[in-house]
């Protein structure tokens, strides 16, 4: 199959283009046929802070989509679907298969906070979306459309970010001229040796590559530096009879969390690590954690090597979790009173709502406490303000209360789901045939250009010539 330059899909973009929320790239076949890779919601300062249902109103045309693909369910990813339908979408929701069963729980928890808690809707919409999933096996070819004019092809290979996470390669061939182009979509790559994931593999080729950039100006710590970080953070918390918060999203960082504390539990000789209660506080979170040992066909071979040699890494004895809201208001009330040392994990990752507020509302002007920051930190969040100004004695304001900070405040970058510079790198060179056009999307500017040098640098050291473009310059409503 001839592969040409001379014919090369229109990519565009309605949301992360630039900063980190809000992915939703078009490639745009011919006149009437695109696909849509994305379509999620804009959080802290990407979003506009207009009412909702303005803020996030699908205002592209939708009646030329083929299919939507959805690299992963976070909301940030596949939020915008109600609006998406609600627009006139009637195509297929293509996705992984773990990422098919995730889906519906992401989805209805998005309709109860920004919709309705109507349960004849939501379980209206909830069957509309089943209805229309069409879940895809990794690393196969599957047939868009096959006609007269275009053959489009997509194919999933797992992306190493959350479970079901996957990156999209598409394949358009135009039958009028034989020629045809291979656009890669990266979705959120992951970095190496997260726990339960395999690392992510590079395609085979692109012709054009679309690649987030969220942390394409730095390189993360390494897994053994990371653990011993979480570690001393906790064994603070021993020392000072106090709590470690750790806000993190229900899906994908908290399961992770989960597996490298059982680990630690595991390995300790300290005693008080054995009787350490870890509480996950959040009944979404503890949904994922479920679906999460359902799908353990699709664990790495580490997290299999822990489950035959009879660890549970998702469900060990230290292990409770908070359902209720009346347990949540009692669970923050004893751990502020009894002086316990406790691990909390709560949503939201980035302190923009959820159980976590009330948390750190309580405990971030305590010094016994600590808070660990293990995902990014959106610019505009109330999580960015606690990251920047607290270790500085700074204050941030949770539900239009001031709290000054006297908590310790520590980031431990290695947990990030997201591959760093290095990583991202990586998944260009280490390509057979790289590609010849590369756009930067999902990363504040700073790191966009950051990592825009350092492909330009390998270009230029590799001998290849690769155009490199921000998503900002290709962004349309």
């Amino acid at each position: 199959m001839q592969s040409s330059l001379t014919y090369s899909p229109r990519v565009v973009h309605h949301g992360a283009a630039e900063g980190v929320t809000g992915s939703c790239h078009r490639l745009q076949i011919s006149d009437d046929r695109a696909l849509l890779v994305d379509c999620g919601l804009f959080q802290g300062q990407d979003a506009d802070h207009l009412d909702s249902l303005e803020q996030h109103r699908v205002r592209f045309p939708v009646d030329d989509v083929l299919a939507l693909v959805v690299t992963h369910v976070h909301i940030d990813h596949i939020g915008r679907l109600p609006y998406l339908l609600a627009a006139g979408y009637e195509g297929p929701l293509l996705c992984s298969v773990p990422s098919a069963r995730l889906l519906p729980l992401v989805i209805e928890d998005a309709l109860k906070i920004g919709f309705t808690r109507d349960r004849a809707l939501i379980e209206g919409f909830l069957a509309e979306v089943e209805k229309r999933l069409l879940p895809l096996d990794y690393r196969q070819w599957h047939t868009v459309i096959d006609d007269d004019r275009h053959r489009v092809r997509v194919k999933l290979q797992r992306a190493g970010h959350i479970l079901g996470s996957a990156y999209v390669e598409v394949d358009t061939r135009d039958h009028s001229t034989g020629e045809s182009h291979r656009t890669v979509f990266s979705g959120d790559l992951g970095a190496p040796y997260a726990p339960l994931l395999p690392a992510p593999s590079s395609p085979y080729r692109a012709d054009t590559l679309v690649i987030e950039s969220t942390y394409g100006d730095r390189r993360h710590e390494g897994r053994q530096a990371r653990r011993e970080r979480l570690k001393a953070a906790i064994d603070r918390a021993l020392e000072n009879a106090g709590s470690v918060v750790i806000p993190a999203f229900s899906i994908g960082r908290t399961q992770e969390l989960l597996y490298e504390l059982e680990g630690l539990i595991h390995g300790a000789r300290d005693a008080r690590w054995k009787e350490l209660e870890i509480i996950v506080d959040s009944p979404l979170a503890a949904r994922f954690t479920e679906v999460y040992r359902q799908l353990r066909p699709w664990w790495d071979a580490e997290a299999h090597r822990r489950l035959r040699g009879g660890r549970h890494p998702l469900s060990f004895e230290n292990l409770y979790t908070v359902q209720s809201h009346a347990e949540h208001e009692q669970t923050v009330d004893y751990l502020v009173r009894s002086h316990r040392p406790a691990v909390v994990i709560a949503a939201s990752g980035m302190v923009t709502g959820g159980r976590v507020v009330n948390y750190l509302k309580r405990m971030l002007d305590d010094p016994r406490h600590a808070v660990v920051f293990i995902g990014y930190q959106g610019a505009g969040t109330p999580g960015r303000d606690i990251q920047r100004y607290g270790p500085r004695g700074g204050w941030v304001t949770l539900d239009g209360k001031r709290i000054d900070i006297r908590a310790h405040i520590e980031t431990v970058g290695g947990y990030s789901a997201h591959a760093d510079q290095q990583n991202l790198l990586d998944f260009i060179r280490r390509m057979r045939h790289p590609p010849r056009h590369v756009r930067l999307v999902h990363g504040e500017r700073d790191a966009q250009l950051a990592f825009k040098a350092s492909i330009e640098q390998w270009a230029r050291e590799s001998g290849r010539q690769v155009e490199v473009s921000l998503g900002a310059d290709h962004q349309v409503d």
